[in-house]
């Protein structure tokens, strides 16, 4: 992940990550090596690492990123996390992670100019975390982060100097990581961009870089010599054109122990909510599939291992912006596809995933699904809710499973199993609850969830179904400014999807001119607890002056509502239609 994506990541708060500090070792050096008992060779478990690369990075699977940590700027706890302990990698090893990709922000500890030195301290740092993971038995994947978009992104136009300072850096990191268990492996460089550079440019850069960076390190001798390296494609992204160009690199370097890597985001629209991406639909799913498999294709089919070095999505699980369920889907179906096709996969975990001071997972039952799809696949379902109305008669409703190779086992609430052909039933994958048994489950009808059911299946995670009383949102005028116009909603049980935003001659308006259907969390945002409905000062700064636009509120119930927007000056009103 690149720093400019950062805005959106978590922030915890320096003050709260010192103190920290300070309760776990008694100084708030926030960012330095800090005291903990000597690892050595000696006190390392001893890992044999296959001698076949393609059965090497198998052993790695899963993996875990200990990201906005070391690779944070300027220091280690500038984006909120905690100083890095050995307990964390206790547990990471506890949770049955076997691999751990370290990312590292070189630049802000290392010289400017000629000869690029990097602050022994820092080094230092480095080697002690590193060696933290070692000792737990894990592998361990070492990297050149941040810089990749700071200053390497500039090869272009300052050629020389990118290039030697880029030598210098590998120069320095493998004299020190030499003599490391062959656990550790070394990659390139994260992400790789190029400005002002042609393709034809952009892939020479690419295979310069990976190539310098191969004779630096094979070069530097000890366990280096035949150490596995990872090389990425250009910006890591797993496209046929760019994996034919790492592929062709490959061939020529004539070394069995390389490993290619590149990272998986999602299919844009769904992975941040936009343009109608609100579902993990069938798209979704061909794109992934499609991915995964030409990730084999190009380079594990013919022996190559592949090393996911990052996957997720471009929104954090917990913030709403892709709707749990889908969520659920999504996670499940990658790691499905990781498996299936040979790829070694490592969670991209800024702290959003697991919270690194309590050492609790933010989001148990999305951990609890990818830990189980490590071994075999959970059954879903077309939705984890189930919206009825908040009065009148209950009718029967009916649900599509999504079996994924597994058999549907019974249908329960709590400790009570629902029973066939009373309260549901099951023909193929159409699961029917029946009108008297949701009567039963909402209850006294109050907005929102009611109950809660799980659909079990022979193997994996249950599926859980909510079942939801709601009502049509209603919404009030409003009077803001471009900075922000909360509208008054009362969401009545209901959740919201997506937001459709048009002018008055059917044109799309808003910071995403290329579709109707805007960014969820930048452009808009619900807020559930305080009833509005928050439109963001990128989306109403992007309003046509004196513009009526008219919203369409799409909610995962199926209700629609129209609002209007106007923008006059700074000063922005909305009516309801």
């Amino acid at each position: 992940m690149n720093a400019p994506q950062q805005a959106t990541r978590r922030r915890l708060g320096r003050t709260a990550a010192c103190l920290v500090a300070l309760a776990t070792t008694g100084s708030l050096a926030c960012g330095t090596a800090i005291a903990a008992p000597a690892v050595t060779a000696e006190t390392r478990p001893a890992v044999r690492v296959p001698d076949n690369p393609m059965d090497a990075v198998a052993r790695m699977q899963p993996s875990w990123n200990l990201g906005n940590t070391l690779d944070a700027i300027p220091d280690e706890t500038s984006w909120g996390n905690p100083l890095t302990t050995k307990a964390l990698f206790d547990h990471i090893k506890a949770e049955g992670f076997r691999s751990v990709r370290i990312p590292v922000s070189w630049y802000p500890h290392q010289s400017e100019t000629a000869p690029y030195s990097v602050d022994p301290a820092f080094m230092k740092r480095v080697e002690q975390v590193v060696d933290y993971a070692l000792a737990d038995g894990l592998y361990v994947e070492l990297n050149v982060h941040h810089d990749s978009w700071k200053w390497i992104a500039d090869i272009a136009t300052d050629h020389d100097k990118v290039m030697a300072r880029f030598n210098s850096t590998w120069q320095q990191i493998a004299a020190t990581f030499r003599d490391e268990p062959r656990t550790l492996l070394l990659e390139s460089v994260n992400e790789p961009q190029f400005n002002n550079a042609t393709d034809a440019q952009k892939t020479q850069y690419m295979n310069e870089l990976n190539t310098s960076f191969h004779t630096i390190v094979r070069g530097s001798g000890g366990r280096n010599a035949n150490r596995l390296l990872v090389l990425p494609t250009q910006g890591c992204t797993p496209s046929q054109p760019l994996m034919d160009d790492l592929n062709a690199e490959i061939a020529t370097l004539h070394d069995p122990n390389l490993v290619a890597t590149v990272h998986y985001y999602g299919y844009y629209p769904f992975s941040v909510n936009i343009a109608g991406g609100t579902s993990y639909d069938a798209q979704d799913q061909k794109y992934l599939a499609d991915t995964f498999a030409l990730m084999h294709s190009e380079f594990v089919a013919k022996g190559i291992p592949v090393y996911l070095g990052e996957y997720g999505l471009l929104s954090e699980p917990d913030s709403g912006t892709v709707e749990h369920g889908e969520l659920l889907k999504y996670y499940e179906d990658l790691n499905y596809h990781a498996k299936l096709n040979g790829v070694t996969s490592a969670l991209w975990d800024d702290a959003n995933y697991l919270d690194r001071t309590a050492l609790q997972w933010r989001e148990p039952d999305l951990m609890a699904l990818i830990k189980t799809s490590w071994t075999t696949r959970s059954g879903t379902a077309a939705t984890d809710n189930l919206f009825l109305p908040k009065s009148g008669p209950i009718a029967a409703r009916t649900i599509t499973l999504n079996l994924n190779g597994q058999r549907f086992t019974g249908l329960w609430q709590g400790d009570q199993r629902l029973r066939l052909n009373r309260d549901f039933t099951l023909d193929g994958d159409q699961l029917t609850l029946t009108a008297g048994a949701l009567t039963r489950l909402a209850g006294d009808r109050a907005y929102g969830v009611n109950s809660t059911l799980q659909v079990r299946y022979s193997h994996g995670r249950p599926w859980e179904l909510h079942v939801i009383s709601a009502d049509r949102p209603v919404v009030s005028d409003a009077t803001g400014t471009t900075a922000s116009l909360s509208i008054p909603t009362q969401y009545r049980g209901d959740l919201l999807a997506t937001m459709e935003s048009k002018y008055a001659d059917g044109s799309n308006a808003g910071s995403a001119s290329w579709t109707a259907f805007q960014a969820f969390n930048s452009a808009f945002a619900p807020d559930y607890a305080g009833n509005a409905l928050i439109l963001k000062p990128d989306f109403l700064n992007a309003l046509k002056d004196g513009a009526p636009v008219a919203l369409t509120l799409h909610f995962w119930s199926g209700a629609t509502v129209s609002y209007q927007v106007t923008k006059s000056g700074g000063t922005v009103t909305g009516s309801a239609s």
